[in-house]
């Protein structure tokens, strides 16, 4: 099986923080690369699954808690206006289900909006790995 993933989550202790900003039984969270957006998230379930409807009652249970958890965390740290959720895993190799947290800044330009802002996704400047994991020291804090 090639899954980015489940190669991820198969050593947390060797993951640098921005991969494993939080975990518990079930999911973790990490902060997403090739991005331009500070804080963009990735909560991804601890098992391979690559359909929502293959989540168990106590992953789909957790699922909404992290949700909120994160989002009250992006807004702390980030001053996000609001948070966007999304769920595709569609890329090859990222098949795995994992839901995107974009913290959404107040002076983000109207064309990025709602689902253009998946356009920030490749786009320059990327967030480096330093400023990642100096985020995930800070959303620590909240969550």
């Amino acid at each position: 099986m090639d899954c980015y993933t489940c190669d991820q989550n198969a050593d947390l202790d060797a993951l640098p923080l921005r991969e494993r900003i939080a975990t518990d039984r079930h999911w973790r969270v990490a902060h997403a690369f090739g991005t331009a957006v500070p804080g963009w998230l990735v909560l991804v379930p601890r098992r391979h699954v690559t359909s929502l409807a293959d989540l168990t009652d106590a992953e789909a249970a957790d699922l909404g808690l992290w949700q909120v958890r994160l989002s009250r965390a992006l807004v702390a740290v980030t001053g996000c206006a609001k948070t966007y959720v999304a769920q595709f895993a569609e890329a090859e190799g990222f098949a795995h289900v994992h839901f995107h947290l974009v913290p959404r800044a107040p002076d983000l330009p109207s064309d990025l909006r709602g689902p253009r802002v998946f356009s920030l996704l490749g786009a320059e400047p990327q967030v480096n790995p330093s400023e990642m994991d100096d985020l995930a020291a800070e959303l620590t804090k909240f969550l």
